[in-house]
């Protein structure tokens, strides 16, 4: 998972630059690391899938760096897999339905359409 966050202006701040020191930068990262990990190890793919959806990994990063430096706009924007699970078909039946009964039914299509003599008609000239 690739995180992102950006510094955060104090109310009364004059500059319009906000940078934290390389120390602080360390320490968000390690903590960004941790609760990605936590997350991720801690629920199937599907759930995790789930969690992107309303951005609670991320707002969960905002809570916990607050006290080291203040963020906002923290998101996951790119997830890979790196390791690929073993393949499994009932898991994937069961993520993606049963689709054993056929739904629709069958429309047939005249064989030889007619056409009237001379031109094709020109609709809304």
């Amino acid at each position: 998972m690739f995180c992102i966050g950006f510094t955060k202006r104090r109310s009364n701040q004059v500059k319009r630059t906000c940078y934290a020191q390389s120390s602080q930068i360390r320490q968000i990262r390690r903590k960004m690391r941790e609760i990605m990990v936590n997350q991720a190890t801690s629920c199937d793919l599907k759930e995790l899938v789930r969690k992107f959806i309303p951005e609670m990994i991320g707002k969960k990063i905002e809570k916990t760096t607050f006290r080291i430096y203040p963020l906002q706009n923290v998101f996951i924007h790119k997830v890979k897999i790196l390791k690929a699970p073993k393949f499994d078909l009932g898991k994937l039946m069961e993520v993606h339905g049963d689709y054993s009964n056929d739904v629709g039914i069958k429309v047939d299509r005249p064989a030889v359409e007619t056409m009237v003599e001379g031109a094709p008609e020109v609709v809304g000239a």
